[in-house]
C-alpha cells in the first residue's frame, strides 16, 4: 500500500531499484506521496535520466521542487512512442489532475484573469484574481498585466453587447432599467433562452480569446444581411457595436510588415530569485493583450539556456489550457526553446495547421522582442520594490522574535460570532508576507458549549487549532519541517487569555515545542509570547508590527464574512422550514440550484419541481408558501 511507505529518499534501496525500472524512452512520469496523492506530473525525451536527475542533482533544485522530492514515496511512468505524444499525453494528465506541483508559474493574485461560466444555463462573465476549476466547462483568459485596462476593456464590452448585468435580480417580476435600455437581454425574466444568450457570449469570448478582427468581419456580414433584408434597426444596433468593437484597439497598433499574421511575443526578465515573463498577444497587426507570469529561478541563476526552459514551460502551461483558435500562426521567443520542434508540433497538431516558434535575430520582429523584454523588465522592478519592503517587514518580526530565520509561512486565526450564535472560525495564511488566499479554512465551531447567548472564544480557538494540526497527532511520522502545511509562525488575534487556550491545546497534542505561537491585543496592538505577562517591547509603526497587523486583519475579515454567510443561511432555512415535507437535505438543494430565497420565491411550479430532490407535489406547496393569495 503507497499509503505505507516510507518517502523514496529516506528508502535509498528501493530508490536505485525504482530508477533502474525506468526505461531510457519517451514518455510522462508521476510522482505520488504516502497518501498515493499525484504531487508532479513531468515529460521527458528519456525518462530514466530526467527522473534519476531529481535524486541525483537536488542541489540544482529549486526550493519548491526540492521540498516535493522530499515527499516522493513512488514513482509511475507511461512510455510513448514520441516526445511530442508525451507532451501531449503530459498536458491532458495535468489538466485531469491538476498536481500541487506542477504549477511553474507562481499564483500570487497579482494578475487578474476574466471567467466565464459556460456550466450556467446564462454563464456570466467576470473578473477574478482566483484561478480555480470549479467546472471543467468553465473557461479562464489571461492573466492579464494591465487591470485598469482589462476592467475598462470588460466595461466596454458590456455596453456593446447585451448581457446580464447583476448577479442577482433587483426585481421579482420585472426586469430592471438595464434591460429597457438594452444592456441586458432581460436573463432575470427569462426574456431570452439560454441558447441564445450563450450565442451572445461566444462573441463576448472571441474578444478575449484575441479574435477581435474576425468578430467585426463576422458582425459586417451581419449587418449587411440586414440591411438587404430591410432591417435597418438591427442593422443599426450592429454597426455600433463594430464601433465599439474598434475602440477596444484603436490606439494599440503594432507596426509589422505582414499584419495578417496572428502571432505572439514571450519574453522574460529574471533576478536571482524570480523572472518576470511577458507574453503579448498580436491579432491582425494590433496588440489584444499583455499577459504576465511570474517564475521561481531554479538554484538561484539563470543562464540563457535557463531562460528558455522558463519560456518553454510558461508556453505549455499557457497553451494546455488555450482553444485551437486561440493558438497563433507564429510564435516569437526571446531565448532558443529547449524543446521548441515538439511543442510546434503538439501546438500544431491543436490548432490544426502550421505553428512556427522561432527566435527572430534582426529588423522589426526583434524590435518587438526588445519591446516585450523592456516591459518585463519594467515589471521585474516593480515586484522587487514589493518584494524588498515584505523582506523588511519579514526580517523585522523575525528581530522582533528573535526567530532563527524568516518566517516563510504565518498562519492567522480569529473567532466571530454574535453573542454566540453561528460562531466560526477563520484560518488566513501568508507566505512570503503575501497572503495566499488558496491555503485559506473556515470552520464551524462544534463545541455544544458555545451556543446563542453563551459566547467562550476561549473554547473555540482551542477547537480550531486541534482540528487544524490533529492530522500530525494522528500520524506522527508525518513531516514537519519540509512540509510545505507547516507553519513558521501561528498569530492569534487576541490577548493573554486566547493565547494561553491555544497553548493549551497544543502542549496536550506535543507539537508546542516545535511551533512558534504569538497573539496580538487589537487595543494597543501588542504582541504577547507564550509564559509571558507583560508585552513585548514595540513601536505600532515597526514594518513587522504591521505585517502582524495585515494578517490580524485579514482573519477578521475573513472570519466575519464567513460568519454573515452562515447567519444569512440560517435566516433563510429558517423559512423554509415552515413548508412540510422540505428537509434539510432538501432545503439544501433548492438554494444551491436557485441561489437564493428570491429565487426559489420568483420560480414557476414547473422550475420548482425541475430542481433536483423537488417533485411536483412538493414544487406545487412550495409556491403557495410563497403565493398563498394565488
Amino acid at each position: 500500500m503507497t499509503g505505507m511507505l516510507l518517502s523514496l529518499v529516506k528508502d535509498p534501496e528501493r530508490l536505485e531499484s525504482r530508477l533502474k525500472e525506468i526505461p531510457a524512452e519517451p514518455g510522462v512520469y508521476l510522482m505520488r506521496d504516502r497518501s498515493d496523492r499525484i504531487l508532479y506530473i513531468g515529460k521527458s525525451k528519456k525518462l530514466r535520466s530526467r527522473v534519476r536527475s531529481y535524486f541525483r542533482e537536488q542541489h540544482n533544485l529549486n526550493a519548491r521542487i526540492a521540498m516535493m522530492v522530499q515527499q516522493v514515496a513512488e514513482i509511475e511512468f507511461i512510455v510513448t512512442d514520441t516526445e511530442a505524444e508525451a507532451l501531449a499525453l503530459e498536458a491532458n494528465l495535468v489538466k485531469q489532475h491538476q498536481p500541487y506541483f506542477n504549477v511553474l508559474l507562481k499564483d500570487d493574485k497579482k494578475y487578474p484573469y476574466i471567467c466565464i461560466t459556460w456550466s450556467d444555463d446564462y454563464p456570466r462573465i467576470f473578473i477574478t484574481r482566483k484561478r480555480e476549476m470549479r467546472n471543467s466547462k468553465d473557461k479562464y483568459y489571461g492573466p492579464y498585466v494591465d487591470s485598469h485596462l482589462l476592467r475598462e476593456t470588460l466595461n466596454i464590452v458590456k455596453r456593446i453587447f447585451p448581457l446580464r448585468q447583476r448577479p442577482q435580480p433587483l426585481f421579482k417580476d420585472r426586469p430592471c432599467l438595464n434591460f429597457d435600455i438594452g444592456r441586458c437581454p432581460g436573463v432575470c425574466q427569462l426574456l431570452i433562452s439560454p441558447a441564445e444568450y450563450r450565442q451572445t457570449m461566444q462573441k463576448v469570448a472571441m474578444v478575449f480569446q484575441g479574435r477581435t478582427a474576425e468578430l467585426m468581419e463576422i458582425l459586417t456580414e451581419q449587418m449587411n444581411g440586414a440591411v438587404a433584408g430591410l432591417n435597418f434597426e438591427q442593422a443599426a444596433i450592429i454597426r455600433d457595436r463594430i464601433t465599439g468593437l474598434k475602440s477596444l484597439t484603436a490606439e494599440q497598433k503594432v507596426s509589422l510588415p505582414d499584419d495578417t499574421v496572428s502571432r505572439d511575443a514571450i519574453a522574460l526578465a529574471a533576478n536571482s530569485e524570480r523572472a518576470c515573463v511577458q507574453l503579448f498577444q498580436i491579432r491582425a497587426g494590433r496588440l489584444v493583450g499583455r499577459l504576465g507570469f511570474v517564475a521561481e529561478i531554479p538554484a538561484g541563476n539563470l543562464d540563457e539556456n535557463g531562460g528558455g526552459a522558463i519560456l518553454q514551460r510558461v508556453l505549455e502551461e499557457h497553451y494546455y489550457i488555450a482553444e485551437a483558435v486561440e493558438i497563433p500562426a507564429e510564435i516569437l521567443v526571446q531565448h532558443e526553446l529547449p524543446e521548441g520542434e515538439i511543442l510546434a508540433e503538439f501546438l500544431s497538431q491543436r490548432k490544426g495547421r502550421k505553428v512556427t516558434i522561432f527566435t527572430p535575430q534582426r529588423q522589426v520582429k526583434a524590435e518587438l522582442i526588445e519591446m516585450v523584454e523592456k516591459n518585463a523588465n519594467y515589471e521585474l522592478a516593480r515586484m522587487q520594490q514589493f518584494s524588498d519592503r515584505n523582506s523588511q517587514a519579514l526580517q523585522d518580526l523575525a528581530d522582533i522574535l528573535d526567530l532563527p530565520e524568516l518566517p516563510r509561512r504565518i498562519e492567522g486565526y480569529d473567532i466571530s460570532h454574535i453573542q454566540g450564535s453561528n460562531a466560526v472560525g477563520s484560518q488566513v495564511v501568508f507566505i512570503d508576507g503575501l497572503p495566499a488566499k488558496q491555503y485559506y479554512r473556515h470552520y464551524k465551531i462544534k463545541n455544544p458549549r458555545v451556543t446563542s447567548g453563551h459566547s467562550d472564544d476561549f473554547a473555540s480557538l482551542a477547537e480550531v487549532l486541534s482540528r487544524r494540526f490533529r492530522k500530525y497527532v494522528e500520524d506522527p511520522e508525518l513531516e514537519r519541517t519540509s512540509n510545505p502545511d507547516w507553519p513558521d509562525l501561528l498569530m492569534i488575534d487576541g490577548g493573554k487569555g486566547q493565547l494561553s487556550a491555544v497553548v493549551t491545546v497544543l502542549q496536550e497534542m506535543n507539537l508546542l515545542t516545535d511551533l512558534r505561537v504569538v497573539s496580538l491585543a487589537k487595543q494597543r496592538e501588542e504582541i504577547f509570547l507564550p509564559g509571558e505577562s507583560l508585552p513585548l517591547v514595540t513601536e505600532s509603526e515597526q514594518p513587522g508590527v504591521q505585517l502582524l497587523r495585515r494578517l490580524r486583519d485579514e482573519a477578521h475579515r475573513f472570519a466575519v464574512t464567513f460568519h454573515r454567510q452562515q447567519r444569512s443561511e440560517n435566516l433563510q432555512r429558517s423559512r423554509l422550514d415552515e413548508i412540510s415535507g422540505l428537509g434539510f437535505q432538501r432545503q439544501k438543494q433548492l438554494l444551491g440550484h436557485f441561489r437564493s430565497i428570491d429565487g426559489i420565491r420568483m420560480a414557476t411550479i414547473e422550475q420548482l419541481a425541475a430542481s433536483p430532490g423537488i417533485g411536483k407535489q412538493l414544487a406545487q406547496q412550495i409556491y403557495e408558501y410563497f403565493h398563498p393569495q394565488n
